[in-house]
């Protein structure tokens, strides 16, 4: 691979190549499409998709097809007005709800995390060194990904060379890339040390636990207690979650990695936040972004339910 192509690649994101070329597979294996498509076939593509696929799915798909024929030097046929018609009648004949992540509860989370500390606490007494590991990773995660509201792919891409802990004071992680970051620029994100469900200590607990001193912070852990050199991938974080929901007891069927995302910002703008702190704290670009994740149902548990969790603390996320 040449310099240019290398450069190529990297400027696009791995899951949108995985994407586009599922969409790519699916258009011509499993439809039996051809390419380069006419606008024809494009439009009787998505007539044939209308009732199973959701109108987000069909735009994916649609931008795979540009983008193939766009660096094959062909006529982007996506953009013809028939595609556009027919895709405009598709939201009109089949509107769907979106469907959102569960945002996880205050006390939930709490529950969670004393769970977890419970079960590190036995695993310690009993020398259980892969039991301790585990709830020691998934405690720093769980509470990294609530109180600064990350996306499990930035929780994947956390680094130790690019974090600071500090005990009782707080924390700072350096974020190479995430998803509203289209120029790669990267950015610093902090988070004060709290009195109850503190991601400061979590962190460094895990890290003390697990002896790392460079590389991906969150990391597979097999039987014996061995780390994967690797990070976690993204996708293994709705398993985990769910699975260490379940232990602790809490039903966890309608949780996904974007509950601790979603149940922060229902949390900050229950507790008072304004959306402009709430946009600039998670890194949202607009306000249809921030209203996505700010669920209507009154949140479970706030501040008053937890009187250990000071409010200056909490205060601190804000500036």
């Amino acid at each position: 691979m040449s310099d240019v192509d290398r450069y190529i690649e990297a400027a696009t994101r791995d899951n949108t190549r995985r994407s586009y070329r599922a969409a790519i597979e699916h258009f011509e294996v499993s439809w039996g499409g051809f390419l380069p498509a006419t606008s024809e076939s494009v439009a009787r593509y998505l007539a044939a998709h209308a009732a199973t696929l959701s109108v987000n799915t069909l735009k994916l798909r649609l931008s795979a097809l540009a983008q193939w024929h766009n660096s094959q030097g062909f006529p982007d046929p996506t953009k013809a007005p028939v595609v556009r018609k027919v895709l405009k009648g598709i939201r009109a004949l089949h509107p769907a709800q979106e469907k959102q992540a569960e945002p996880l509860q205050l006390q939930d989370l709490e529950r969670v995390i004393d769970w977890l500390n419970a079960e590190a606490a036995n695993a310690e007494a009993g020398h259980d060194q892969p039991r301790l590991l585990r709830c020691r990773r998934d405690a720093a995660l769980i509470l990294l990904g609530f109180w600064r509201g990350f996306r499990s792919d930035e929780l994947c891409r956390l680094h130790v060379e690019g974090i600071k802990a500090v005990a009782g004071s707080g924390i700072s992680l350096y974020l190479p890339r995430s998803k509203g970051d289209r120029d790669n620029l990267g950015r610093t994100c902090q988070t004060p040390a709290l009195q109850r469900l503190c991601p400061v200590q979590a962190y460094i607990e895990w890290i003390n636990c697990s002896a790392l001193v460079r590389g991906p912070v969150f990391r597979a852990i097999d039987r014996w207690g061995n780390l994967g050199e690797e990070g976690l991938h993204a996708n293994s974080i709705i398993p985990l979650l769910r699975q260490t929901l379940e232990r602790a007891g809490i039903a966890a069927d309608h949780y996904t990695s974007h509950s601790l995302r979603r149940g922060f910002a229902t949390w900050a703008h229950r507790s008072g936040w304004d959306l402009k702190s709430l946009m600039a704290y998670v890194g949202w670009k607009d306000m249809k972004s921030a209203m996505r994740y700010i669920d209507s149902v009154p949140f479970i548990g706030t501040l008053d339910d937890m009187s250990d969790l000071k409010v200056s603390s909490i205060n601190k996320l804000r500036s």
